[in-house]
């Protein structure tokens, strides 16, 4: 097994150096170690837990021997109860370690620890919302499930020593004893971490003490102020060197930045990268909303895993690692979208993880530009399009599944994406500094309570963007064909046609799409709403067109056929005459068109965000001229498309409203 391990690390570390179709291949830790770990993790299923009662604080006081490999715990827990009547409560902790003892006050309580669960008769009944606290006493050598959730580990070629945890999804109860769910967080939590002199211990929140104990031990007391989900409980124990800077933001707010690092690994290029953090920081807090733990720290502490985890106020991080940087901006990324609002269940992880990878894709963006970006998300895209399934994840007993690099990671974060791509770069930020700032804050969230921050920003409905994305599978695969066709008024008539392959769920995918053309006069875009499996769209240009792209700045993941046809084809589409009067207009306009031949029309007005506006009912009426008269006062000032619809064949204009 342990040649199997290298050989895997040897080729983890070959695509590392060499694809570079998918820039940040190791960036993300915990694709890293799901690899390596693949053949041997033990995976967790979710057990029931306890939902009569509300985790409001953890207080973990930990003694932690490295020889022999054991810890001793107490543990202190607050809770309220949320039903009528309380009388017992469970509690999970894995049976590798051994409960000793569990107290209300000096009142020792009756308790059963079995199937990895602690259940504890209560000293007494509690009423609905009445506040309970107990102590649990516990020791033993910790498991380690997942992604190894507590580890005696070593560095410096195996000469230093170091302890770590990294609790993700479910491996909290295999060090310390807690609610093991993810929709719970503790209001407040302390974490007291006592060990020989060698070791520097460090936690969540701010040090607020260190204490030099008589046996030649010293104790770190972390105190941490702000909600936090019990996965994201964190130690991390080593002969560290700390170096330290400071992030100010807009001159007014100061914090601490800390990295923990090894003493080998604090060189100078790791300094350089490290002294990034600020500058992330400081984007970040642009584009998020300011640094969502502020009145604490943020820092690093670095471990022996093979990437980053986001532990609140202090990342368990690799120094160094294949990508550095981005792998510094996902996991401060996750300090808004994981820590400060966690993904309500596990199913619902792209909160989290697309969120943090679409964070690498702004750092790229901020520091080497627009095409930078491109490239990113271009390599994001050709790994979501191997993905499986539906990105809400369909079992989370397998922790393959809720890491799944394609879906969870680069698929989430294509989402984002092609979201900023419909309501654009302002609100797209705004729906984000919003949605951290909403209900969710320092708790939790489903994708339906992002996509209610991001109707109520852009003022439209997203229904059919998160429903096929998150909801469903694969992505859409276009054929694209365009014709123009030279009209008697020196105009040209450009018919574009779009058609998707047939998929599962959905059968085919509602998007707006871009088509760029380019003629004569310069180059212009538009936006067609297609929200047909087969749907033709047409155009009236001043001069003829060389040449239509389909979704020139790539905002739609896809794969796409185009097949060009130019130049003087049959015209197989008739001539409406279609106009619009006033144009500009402010309020009526009269829509004015002719008919060969007894047909079907509808007549609709599209926004370029390519949602349709205004839509009347189908009229079918004889050969003739025909006027209809539309009320358009309600419209904000801008650029619209009417669209004449007879017998599946389409004529627009450029509508233009002003106030």
């Amino acid at each position: 097994m342990k040649k199997l391990l290298v050989l895997l690390l040897l080729l983890i570390s070959t695509l590392c150096g060499f694809a570079q179709e998918d820039v940040n291949e190791c960036a993300t830790g915990k694709i890293l170690s799901l690899t390596k770990r693949n053949q041997n993790a033990r995976m967790q299923a979710p057990q029931a837990v306890d939902n009569n009662i509300d985790i409001t604080y953890y207080k973990l006081n930990l003694s932690v021997n490295y020889t022999p490999k054991n810890i001793k715990g107490e543990v202190t827990i607050n809770a309220k109860n949320k039903i009528v009547t309380l009388d017992q409560v469970t509690i999970d902790l894995q049976n590798t370690l051994t409960t000793d003892s569990i107290k209300i006050g000096n009142r020792k309580l009756t308790f059963i620890h079995q199937s990895n669960q602690i259940l504890i008769k209560l000293d007494k009944i509690y009423a609905e919302n009445q506040l309970l606290s107990f102590v649990i006493y516990y020791h033993g050598i910790p498991g380690s499930s997942g992604f190894d959730s507590f580890v005696f580990g070593t560095h410096n070629n195996a000469k230093d020593m170091a302890i770590w945890s990294l609790s993700e999804p479910y491996g909290s109860p295999d060090w310390f004893p807690c609610k093991n769910s993810v929709d719970d967080k503790a209001d407040s939590s302390d974490v007291w971490i006592t060990a020989d002199k060698y070791f520097t211990s460090v936690s969540n929140g701010i040090l607020e003490k260190t204490i030099e104990n008589q046996d030649g031990t010293r104790t770190y007391q972390w105190k941490n102020r702000y909600p936090i989900a019990q996965y994201l409980i964190s130690i991390a124990m080593s002969n560290y060197t700390l170096y330290q800077n400071q992030f100010n933001f807009e001159g007014q707010t100061t914090m601490p930045i800390t990295h923990y690092i090894y003493p080998e690994s604090l060189t100078s290029t790791n300094k350089i990268a490290l002294d990034k953090t600020s500058f992330m920081l400081d984007l970040f807090s642009k584009k998020f909303g300011l640094y969502p733990f502020i009145k604490e720290k943020y820092g690093h502490a670095q471990f022996g895993w093979g990437g980053g985890m986001e532990h609140q106020t202090c990342t368990s991080l690799t120094v160094p690692n294949s990508g550095f940087e981005t792998l510094i901006a996902h996991e401060l990324t996750h300090q808004w979208f994981g820590d400060k609002i966690t993904c309500k269940n596990w199913e619902s992880i792209w909160l989290n993880e697309g969120f943090a990878s679409y964070g690498e894709c702004v750092y790229t963006e901020a520091t080497g530009g627009k095409s930078a970006y491109d490239a990113y998300i271009k390599s994001f895209m050709t790994s979501a399009k191997t993905a499986k399934g539906t990105i809400y994840v369909q079992n989370v007993s397998d922790i393959n599944e809720i890491f799944s690099s394609s879906r969870t990671y680069r698929k989430g974060a294509s989402v984002l994406h092609m979201l900023r791509g419909i309501v654009g770069d302002d609100k797209f930020y705004k729906i984000l500094q919003t949605y951290t700032a909403s209900k969710n804050a320092y708790g939790n969230a489903t994708t339906e309570d992002f996509q209610a921050v991001a109707e109520q920003v852009y003022g439209q409905k997203l229904d059919y963007f998160f429903k096929q994305w998150i909801f469903g599978e694969n992505y859409p695969k276009y054929k694209f064909q365009w014709l123009s066709q030279p009209v008697a008024d020196g105009t040209f008539k450009v018919k574009a046609e779009v058609s998707q392959s047939l998929n599962t769920t959905p059968a085919f995918f509602t998007m707006p799409i871009q088509l760029s053309i380019s003629g004569g006069l310069g180059d212009t875009t538009i936006t067609v709403f297609n929200d047909k499996q087969s749907q033709t769209f047409e155009f009236v240009l001043k001069s003829k067109p060389t040449n239509v792209i389909f979704d020139p700045n790539n905002l739609i993941l896809k794969d796409l056929e185009t097949i060009n046809v130019l130049g003087s084809e049959p015209i197989i589409y008739d001539d409406f005459g279609l106009t619009i009067a006033p144009n500009p207009s402010s309020e009526d306009i009269d829509v004015s068109f002719r008919l060969a031949k007894s047909s079907i029309v509808k007549i609709s007005i599209i926004d370029f965000s390519g949602k349709e506006v205004l839509m009347q009912s189908e009229e079918k009426l004889q050969t003739g001229n025909y006027s209809r008269n539309l009320k358009i006062s309600q419209f904000q000032s801008g650029t619209y498309i009417l669209n004449l619809n007879v017998d599946g064949l389409n004529e627009s204009r450029k509508l233009v409203t002003v106030k």
